[in-house]
């Protein structure tokens, strides 16, 4: 299988410097100074399970560039989501298939607007990792995780391929028979640790041991929960509070993707988390007022500075 990631920070640059490690074809398809740093150094990952320098990386700054694909994995952040899916329609006309690891629900909606259905399949990922320096992810605990699958359930070919492809590669890794449901899963835990890390300025340690801020923490998730099982997910009706239980277990320091961005100054995926809860709560004539104030608190920054 020759896989195309389009995204080489964090997300996307661990995940496949993994796979290219255990001799997957992986090419990059990235910008700016990290992409020179790769063309030129290779691209490093320091981990605490262990650390990988390699040398000689495919890495593009456009996806016309990369040659014959059959899958594309899709990291990058949330707003450039339908500008991608656009570069992405030749490729798709080819055959190739096409998985979103970005955070939040909307990514394979915004997809589906140009590809078609069958081309997409469900991914989410379980990782906290970010680029320390162009060419150098540093990935910051042990947990590197991928859940994929098909929306209609079935195992297909595609979804096995990519399962080997990561057992091979040291990657936590599982097809699902329910992929929105897990997609909406994450989503509900992501949100909390977002909206309540960046609006707090704390991680999740001091956050959790303070009432208040715990109790804001619940009802964030409440309110995602709520929205998902009126779109008809699967959600148990108590998933909020388990996953409280879930961020007892996390540590102590701890934070979103969002908070790192907030405090580098850079863009945030807040339309999408936040933002996205409180759009779909407005849809469904949901109230999600926790969700609203973060959006609200945050609106300041969502640009960058």
């Amino acid at each position: 299988m020759r896989i195309a990631i389009f995204g080489a920070g964090g997300v996307g640059g661990y995940f496949g410097g993994r796979m290219i490690a255990s001799g997957s074809d992986v090419t990059f398809i990235a910008r700016g100074n990290h992409l020179s740093a790769i063309r030129q150094y290779g691209l490093s990952i320091k981990s605490p399970l262990g650390d990988i320098t390699l040398k000689n990386v495919q890495a593009v700054e456009n996806i016309a560039d990369a040659g014959p694909v059959d899958l594309v994995i899709v990291a990058v952040k949330l707003w450039s989501t339908e500008e991608v899916a656009k570069t992405l329609i030749p490729i798709v006309e080819q055959g190739a298939s096409v998985v979103s690891l970005q955070n939040g629900v909307y990514k394979d909606e915004a997809l589906r607007k140009y590809l078609p259905s069958e081309a997409i399949m469900g991914g989410v990922s379980y990782i906290s990792a970010v680029i320390e320096e162009p060419g150098v992810i540093l990935h910051k605990s042990p947990l590197q995780a991928l859940t994929f699958g098909e929306y209609d359930r079935t195992r297909s070919e595609r979804a096995v391929a990519l399962l080997d492809i990561c057992q091979k590669a040291g990657i936590d890794a599982t097809i699902s028979d329910d992929i929105e449901r897990k997609i909406w899963e994450k989503f509900v835990f992501l949100v909390g640790l977002s909206a309540s890390t960046a609006s707090m300025r704390q991680p999740i340690g001091a956050i959790r041991a303070n009432p208040k801020s715990r109790g804001f923490l619940l009802d964030l998730m409440k309110e995602v929960v709520a929205v998902g099982r009126a779109r008809g997910v699967a959600l148990p009706e108590d998933f909020a509070e388990d996953r409280l239980t879930y961020c007892d277990t996390l540590p102590a320091g701890m934070t979103a993707s969002m908070h790192h961005d907030l405090m580098q100054g850079n863009r945030l995926e807040l339309p999408w988390l936040s933002g996205g809860v409180t759009t779909y709560g407005r849809e469904l004539g949901l109230p999600t007022p926790c969700n609203r104030a973060v959006e609200d608190i945050l609106a300041l920054y969502c640009d960058g500075q």
